[in-house]
């Protein structure tokens, strides 16, 4: 791009450090750099491939035509593989929700809940009845203060102070809730099975 801007007449050019910057940032304040974003560009290159190889396919011979089409389609779901997983690692970075629902309920029916879908086999269902579990019990014996919109993290982190031995495996706990509640992630028996067990093991604790 910066290239093509200069006049085909002029003498070869040797620039010192500060004007080849100097012409670069001048070069980039040109609005086409900014008028698009990544997946736009992204998009566009793939439509320009696209009339590229129709255009050369109408000259080739089948076989190397039928190549050049797999080819372009298994570029084509690579890519699309790569843009969901990035769009739904930045969602599941990015949402957090509070930990309870509205509803007034006690630990001991949260409890209940979740080992009832474990029981059934509904693992992510019983992680998050687990940890809500946890936080309703530590509220209940005075160890959290009863915050309605807290969050997971927010959760984590006064457990982490309440029992700094804990910090890991509360802050592991926490963002196994938010990925499954928030980030639509499936769970295994495993994660439940860890966050009830948390929640025995700091009940049972004075």
């Amino acid at each position: 791009m910066i290239l093509a801007r200069l006049p085909l007449s002029d003498p070869p050019l040797d620039p010192s450090g500060d004007e080849a910057r100097s012409w670069l940032r001048q070069e980039l304040l040109h609005p086409e750099y900014h008028q698009q974003n990544v997946v736009e560009q992204v998009i566009t290159w793939l439509q320009r491939q696209v009339d590229r190889g129709v255009e050369a396919a109408s000259h080739a011979p089948p076989l190397s035509t039928f190549a050049a089409m797999l080819v372009f389609l298994l570029l084509v779901g690579g890519l699309a593989w790569l843009l969901s997983r990035v769009r739904r690692t930045a969602r599941q970075a990015t949402v957090a929700g509070p930990v309870l629902a509205d509803e007034t309920v006690t630990a001991d029916q949260l409890r209940s809940r979740a080992d009832a879908a474990l029981a059934e086999g509904r693992h992510a269902a019983a992680l998050v009845d687990g940890f809500r579990a946890l936080a309703v019990r530590q509220v209940e014996r005075g160890r959290l203060d009863d915050l309605p919109g807290a969050t997971a993290h927010e959760v984590a982190g006064a457990l982490a102070t309440a029992y700094p031995e804990q910090r890991q495996r509360v802050g592991g706990s926490a963002a196994l809730f938010d990925q499954v509640l928030y980030g639509d992630r499936p769970a295994t028996r495993e994660q439940a099975t860890v966050v009830l067990a948390l929640d025995d093991e700091l009940a049972g604790r004075r």
